[in-house]
C-alpha cells in the first residue's frame, strides 16, 4: 500500500475550514485518503458514498442527519452525484460554524460543480489530489513503472502491464459513459472517445479546434465543450503560452496533454515499455509525463507555461512567479542533450538566469552559460525542494 504524503495538508485544512473538498480524477485515491484521515479519528468520522443507494437513503432528511452527527467529521464521497446537498451544507454550517465538519470528495472541479462554489463560498477549501508522484512511489516502484503505467494507484499496482492497460481502458469507458453525462455533457459517446484518441495522438501539440472538429466530425462549439469537460474532470491539461513584451509573433494556442501517461499509452495501444521506447509517441509521452510530475511537486506560488514564437524560439516549460519567468526548460527524451538556437532565443527573450534541459539520463552538466542538462530525478528535487524555499 502506498501512503499518500498529502494527508497532512488536508488535516491542516480541516482545522481551518468547516468544509474541505478533495477534488481530482476518478480513482486517483481520494476515497483511500479520506479513509486514512477517518482512521485517525476513531468513532468520530462517518463515511457516505453518494453512488450508494443505501448511503443516499440515509440522507432523506439531510439537515436532521447532519445535526444529529454534528460532533463528527462527515465524509461525502462522489458529491457530484448529489449536488442538491450544497445549499443544505451551507445552512447547517452557518448554524454551527465549527471547523472540520465535512470532508467532501468529488471527481470534478469546483468550476464544473458550480453549486459548490456558489453555496459554500468562504466556508470551504478546495485541494486537488493529483496522481501518484515519483517521490511517493520511489521506494516501491521504478520511474519506468510510473511513466509507462501512469499515476492511478490501480494501474500502477496492477499485477502486470496487461492488467494495468485493461484497467485504464475500463476507467476511460466508465468516465465517458457515466460521469460526464451526470455532469451535463450530453453527447455522442462514440465521437467523444474518438476525440480523446485524437488528443492522445496529438500529445504535446498545439490545440487547433478547427482541425479537431473536422477530424472528429463535430462542430467547433462541440470541440470546445469536450475540452472544457475533459479538463475539468482532470483528464487533460491545456498548457497556456507565456506572453512577454517582445516584438515577436507569439503562438497563442495552448498545448494539449493527456495528464496521465498510463491512460495515454492505453488509448494509443502501447502495451509495453519496450514498445513505448520505440514508439513515434515517446517524445510527447515523456514531455507530458515530466510536465505532470512537475505540476504535482510545484509550489502554489508558481505557474506553468510554454513559450513559442513563429520565428522558431521554443521552450516546453516556463515556470512563472509573481508575473515573472523564473526558469526556462526544454524536455528531451535523449541521453545526449544539446543546446539549440531556438532555446537560446527563449532565454534571451525572457532573461532567465536559471535554465535547464531535462533529459533521460542521471548526470547534471552545463551545456551553455546559465543552461544545465539535468536528469528527471534531479529536476524534481529542484522543483520540490529549492523552489519551495524561494
Amino acid at each position: 500500500m502506498i501512503q499518500r504524503k498529502s494527508k497532512y495538508v488536508y488535516n491542516e485544512l480541516l482545522q481551518d475550514y468547516p468544509a474541505v473538498a478533495i477534488v481530482g480524477a476518478r480513482q486517483v485515491g481520494k476515497t483511500t485518503l479520506a479513509k486514512q484521515i477517518a482512521d485517525d479519528l476513531p468513532g468520530k468520522a462517518l463515511y457516505l458514498d453518494m453512488e450508494s443507494p443505501r448511503d443516499v437513503a440515509k440522507l432523506q432528511e439531510p439537515e436532521l442527519y447532519f445535526e444529529q452527527n454534528e460532533d463528527k467529521l462527515i465524509i461525502l464521497d462522489e458529491i457530484q452525484h448529489k449536488q442538491d446537498l450544497f445549499p443544505v451544507l451551507r445552512s447547517v454550517i452557518d448554524r454551527n460554524r465549527r471547523n472540520g465538519r465535512f470532508l467532501i470528495l468529488g471527481s470534478a472541479s469546483p468550476e464544473l460543480i458550480r453549486s459548490s462554489s456558489e453555496s459554500l463560498a468562504r466556508r470551504i477549501a478546495y485541494e486537488e489530489l493529483p496522481a501518484l508522484s515519483y517521490h511517493e512511489i520511489q521506494k516501491t516502484r521504478t520511474l519506468q513503472d510510473l511513466w509507462f503505467r501512469g499515476g492511478f494507484p490501480s494501474s500502477l499496482l496492477a499485477r502486470n502491464n496487461k492488467s494495468a492497460m485493461r484497467w485504464l481502458q475500463v476507467f476511460l469507458f466508465t468516465v465517458t459513459a457515466r460521469d460526464l453525462p451526470v455532469l451535463g455533457l450530453n453527447t455522442d459517446i462514440t465521437k467523444l472517445r474518438f476525440f480523446f484518441t485524437l488528443l492522445a495522438q496529438q500529445q504535446s501539440g498545439l490545440v487547433n479546434r478547427e482541425t479537431l472538429a473536422r477530424s472528429a466530425g463535430v462542430s467547433g462549439t462541440t470541440i470546445g465543450r469536450y475540452l472544457y469537460y475533459l479538463e475539468n474532470i482532470y483528464l487533460i491539461r491545456q498548457l497556456q503560452p507565456w506572453h512577454v513584451n517582445v516584438k515577436k509573433r507569439l503562438v497563442k494556442s495552448p498545448k494539449i496533454y493527456i495528464r496521465d501517461s498510463g491512460l495515454l499509452h492505453a488509448v494509443l495501444g502501447i502495451d509495453s515499455y519496450d514498445n513505448l521506447i520505440n514508439s513515434l509517441h515517446v517524445g510527447g509521452s515523456w514531455e507530458g509525463f515530466v510536465i505532470e510530475q512537475t505540476g504535482i511537486h510545484l509550489p502554489k506560488a508558481y505557474n506553468m507555461h510554454f513559450y513559442r514564437t513563429h520565428q522558431g524560439a521554443e521552450a516546453d516549460l516556463i515556470l512563472v512567479k509573481d508575473g515573472r519567468p523564473v526558469i526556462c526548460a526544454e524536455i528531451k527524451r535523449t541521453n545526449a542533450p544539446t543546446m539549440t538556437k531556438g532555446f537560446a532565443n527563449v532565454i534571451e527573450d525572457n532573461q532567465t538566469e536559471e535554465n535547464y534541459i531535462i533529459y533521460a539520463g542521471d548526470d547534471s552538466f552545463p551545456v551553455a552559460k546559465n543552461v544545465q542538462a539535468i536528469g528527471f530525478k534531479s529536476w524534481l528535487d529542484i522543483v520540490n525542494l529549492k523552489l519551495e524555499k524561494v
